[in-house]
């Protein structure tokens, strides 16, 4: 099973210098997590949704994206793909053949392959991972700050009784985030003891006016925003059942509940590929 039958062909990149809006626009408008930046027809990086959160008040590609990302050939197999994600840390690799970009292979496409390849083995011996939740009432600028700190792409979210409501993800943020422009007014006087009305204060008073734009999210609670129809599995569920859940209903994780239905873990996508690292390639 090689990259170059699972790899999307059709990909959406954007080309430096570029506008940071445009990028924000791609990423609501196709839900994708990120996208190949090109120089003159080369890759030279890649800017994600986390890049975009990370970095709200910056507007240069250059400066938004991460250079040099690793990258896989076509004709590499689909484990070798799985184990370069994992030891890089990443959620894409994008296709590189003769310094051209061929296309784009993300975790999702190898969520793909695993669900073709009837895999038994159970998800609570090695691919839950442990995780919190949020309450619905939590505004989402603190659960964006939240995610950053720890490093989740997505959150469950609980009500008062700790019954699980909804799940809230990085492309959630991303879908209520817009642009908002202000001006700030920097104070560059001498800061003299003079009187305030005196000639010397008055030609000494210096300002500058400059424009700032950022990534705003909505001072809303989570519960405006995040996704409620959860799918969710039990410890015992086999990991190709698992990824075709993920596959059909077109989402990263899925909460891993007890019989009475308490969530008691999260299984991501980025952990069940490591099903593929011990396959025979």
């Amino acid at each position: 099973m090689k990259v170059e039958d699972f790899m999307t062909t059709e990909v959406v990149s954007v080309e430096i210098p570029g506008n940071r809006d445009d990028v924000l626009k791609i990423l609501k408008r196709t839900g994708i997590s990120g996208v190949p930046v090109l120089k003159d027809g080369r890759l030279v990086g890649i800017i994600t949704r986390k890049d975009m959160l990370r970095k709200a008040d910056e507007t240069q590609l250059g400066l938004l994206m991460t250079p040099d990302p690793a990258t896989v050939s076509p004709d590499a197999t689909i484990q070798e793909a799985a184990r370069a994600m994992i030891d890089h840390d990443v959620r894409r690799l994008p296709v590189v053949e003769d310094e051209k970009l061929m296309g784009l292979l993300s975790v999702a496409d190898l969520i793909s392959a695993i669900a073709q390849l009837r895999i038994r083995e159970e998800i609570k011996d090695r691919y839950v991972s442990q995780t919190y939740a949020l309450w619905e009432e939590t505004p989402l600028p603190l659960v964006a700050r939240i995610m950053e700190i720890s490093g989740f792409e997505a959150i469950p979210i609980l009500d008062s009784e700790s019954r699980l409501l909804g799940i809230i993800s990085e492309r959630d943020l991303i879908r209520h985030s817009s642009i908002e422009d202000t001006v700030e007014v920097s104070d560059f006087s001498n800061g003299t003891d003079d009187d305030e009305w005196t000639w010397e204060s008055i030609r000494d008073m210096h300002t500058i006016s400059y424009g700032i734009s950022k990534i705003q999210l909505p001072n809303r609670p989570v519960k405006k925003a995040m996704i409620s129809n959860v799918i969710s599995v039990p410890m015992n569920a086999e990991v190709s059942e698992c990824a075709l859940k993920m596959k059909r209903g077109r989402v990263d994780q899925l909460p891993v509940v007890n019989g009475d239905k308490k969530l008691v873990a999260m299984l991501f996508d980025r952990d069940l590929i490591k099903a593929l690292c011990s396959l025979t390639a």
